[in-house]
């Protein structure tokens, strides 16, 4: 049996397909569209499933949708109807857009499928696993026109009728049934979805019943990203800005917060005062009654970051691990359930996940790597194969879960990449694999900085050592550089170190598994320097605080992936080199984009990058390059994309 699942229309679409139960693939939209989490139909994601599973639309027995656009409708309108006359103009917005298009989702789906099915596949079936554009430059041009003209007459039918699932039911599908566990906790936390904000649930075997749930307006991924924005950075995406943030500031505002803004109970349960909001009325998230609490307007997206925007992010982050942790500590005492599985928006502040583990008493804890919307397109499809279908779950794969180390992304074989490097001008070598890595780990232990394109990509945001840049993590230099000169962003936000899962434990206090780069943990007492105390604010990022100050950040914690030979044996192989090297078994690891853009997704989306920042290396492959050796022609194509010294 055939399952495709479909998230989309809200941010981050995406598709994933499961045969006989087992994830065959899944992938974001943005990494083939080039478009920041695109929230378009997943047209050509859904095609890439469906060459990598070697099927077509009619091959497909079921298709899932992560949530219902009805009762998504019903909260919008008994929302606009509760605040009256109050948001108008937020209502005259939303109310086209539904009664045009999103209302009637199911038919959208079938029009977007029916295009899909009427134009070729230009990769062909069966064949080599590539991106669209791989072959066929105007690929993915030609499919997303396709479905701005009109629908084509249907050329296929589907098996069995659009299937819908409820959005926080998709988040917790695809935290428990990829997890290790036959039994579980599962807490799902997110902005909202249809009327969740917050839900419990239990998963048993293939069975997996919701406890308990908090509704919307009443929301703390919507609490969390109110100071997102008013503190100058987007929502849905800059919500990981926010809390690299937290640690140059002091939480003074904590007791404003809780006085003014929230009721929080023992069991963590809240309710959020909705005068200091205006998401459910207005078209932005705060009001001038939150502003004139926190001392002025929002803070322009590019204007200085002021001490007040520290001690905010400090404060709300504090009170978002105080909730996640009174949460799941009464559920659990509760349930007397030992596990717990995470998703949602909420279960990617690695922070919050780092005290859980610490500190609420479950045994093990699995977080969904994919925790944001991208991963309801799987859980849609996990959901409808284990409840609506009865199947009993499966095997724990290679890493120890069901999500093959998250890489289920697309693939290129050296092949496909030697003619994409032909096409483009570049220079390069082609080494075997032994060489490859003792290239590589060689340049890196003398300081070089790599773009790393290896295997299938990662699904969900993280790079996790096949779409990656690496550098040495003991530079003390290296975190500035990488910010200003490769990844084109704030010098502030930490970078994340790779280590050994076999000798995680000689770095970090960290007694789990890490493999998705979803906990923070304490870098060791005994490798941490003394800092000057006095120095306050953003200066504290020139402080030198560890033996690995590129991956320490200014509280001495670290955003941990532990890699093992099993789940991803180069990326392991390349650490292993490097230890050999330099008697380090970390490196610095950061998603291979840069600011604004996806995730790299295509051999000729990394050259691009490769080029167009200040990386010295780039291995793609068996091939490397070196950024001295390109021609200076082809450099200067590119020039145009570096920013000034």
């Amino acid at each position: 049996m055939v399952i495709l699942g479909i998230s989309a229309y809200f941010h981050d679409s995406a598709a994933a397909l499961l045969r006989d139960g087992v994830i065959v693939a899944a992938a974001q939209e943005e990494r083939f569209t080039r478009v920041k989490h695109d929230a378009r139909f997943p047209a050509q994601a859904l095609r890439y499933c469906l060459r990598e599973a070697g099927v077509t639309l009619a091959d497909v027995d079921h298709v899932v949708f992560f949530e219902k656009p009805f009762l998504k409708f019903e909260r919008l309108l008994e929302t606009y109807l509760a605040f009256a006359p109050r948001g108008f103009a937020s209502f005259a917005t939303a109310m086209p857009i539904w009664l045009r298009d999103k209302l009637f989702q199911k038919k959208l789906i079938a029009d977007e499928l029916a295009a899909i099915a009427a134009v070729p596949d230009p990769a062909g079936f069966g064949g080599s696993r590539l991106g669209l554009e791989a072959l066929a430059p105007d690929a993915g041009k030609a499919s997303r026109q396709s479905l701005d003209r009109p629908p084509p007459d249907r050329i296929f039918a589907l098996k069995n009728p659009i299937a819908f699932s409820e959005h926080h039911l998709s988040h917790a599908a695809s935290a428990f049934y990829p997890s290790p566990f036959e039994r579980a906790l599962v807490l799902t936390m997110d902005g909202v979805g249809e009327w969740a904000t917050t839900t419990a649930a239990i998963g048993d075997g293939n069975t997996l019943n919701i406890l308990r749930e908090m509704h919307f307006p009443h929301s703390l991924g919507l609490l969390y990203s109110a100071f997102t924005t008013y503190c100058g950075f987007r929502v849905n995406s800059g919500e990981y800005k926010l809390m690299g943030l937290a640690p140059y500031g002091q939480p003074r505002f904590l007791d404003q917060i809780r006085e003014q803004l929230i009721d929080l109970k023992a069991d963590g349960s809240f309710r959020l005062n909705l005068d200091y909001f205006d998401y459910c009325t207005g078209l932005s998230m705060t009001n001038a009654r939150f502003h004139a609490l926190f001392g002025g307007q929002p803070r322009a997206p590019e204007a200085p970051i002021e001490a007040r925007h520290l001690d905010l992010a400090a404060s709300i982050q504090k009170l978002t691990e105080e909730i996640v942790l009174r949460l799941a500590t009464s559920l659990r005492r509760e349930t007397g359930e030992r596990h717990l599985c995470l998703a949602g928006g909420v279960a990617l502040n690695c922070v919050a996940n780092g005290r859980l583990l610490r500190e609420a008493g479950f045994e093990q804890i699995w977080i969904q790597p994919a925790a944001g919307d991208a991963g309801g397109a799987l859980g849609a499809a996990l959901a409808h194969w284990h409840r609506a279908q009865g199947a009993p779950r499966g095997a724990i794969g290679p890493g120890g879960d069901g999500m093959a180390g998250a890489f289920l992304g697309p693939h290129y074989d050296d092949d496909l990449i030697a003619q994409t490097l032909d096409r483009l001008g570049a220079v390069y070598v082609r080494l075997q694999d032994n060489d490859l890595l003792d290239r590589a780990a060689a340049d890196l232990a003398d300081g070089q900085a790599m773009g790393w394109f290896q295997g299938r990509a990662e699904y969900g945001p993280r790079a996790l050592g096949n779409r990656s840049i690496l550098a040495d993590p003991r530079r003390s230099d290296t975190q500035s550089v990488l910010n200003l000169k490769v990844k084109f962003r704030e010098s502030f936000r930490p970078f994340a170190p790779a280590v050994l899962a076999e000798r995680a434990g000689e770095y970090f206090d960290l007694d789990a598994d890490s493999p998705y780069m979803l906990l923070v943990a304490p870098v060791r007492e005994d490798l941490r320097r003394p800092v000057d105390a006095q120095c306050t604010g953003l200066d504290r990022l020139k402080q030198i605080r560890s033996s690995i100050p590129a991956v320490t950040h200014v509280d001495y914690s670290a955003r941990v992936q532990t890699v093992r030979a099993d789940s991803n044996a180069r990326f392991h192989a390349l650490l292993s080199r490097f230890h050999q090297l330099t008697g380090c078994a970390a490196l610095v690891n950061t998603s291979f984009n840069v600011r604004g853009e996806p995730v790299v997704g295509s051999p000729e989306d990394a050259f691009r990058c490769f080029m167009g920042t200040h990386l010295d290396r780039l291995a793609i492959g068996n091939f490397y390059l070196l950024k001295s050796e390109q021609p200076a022609a082809l450099a200067s194509n590119y020039a145009h994309l570096l920013p000034a010294d």
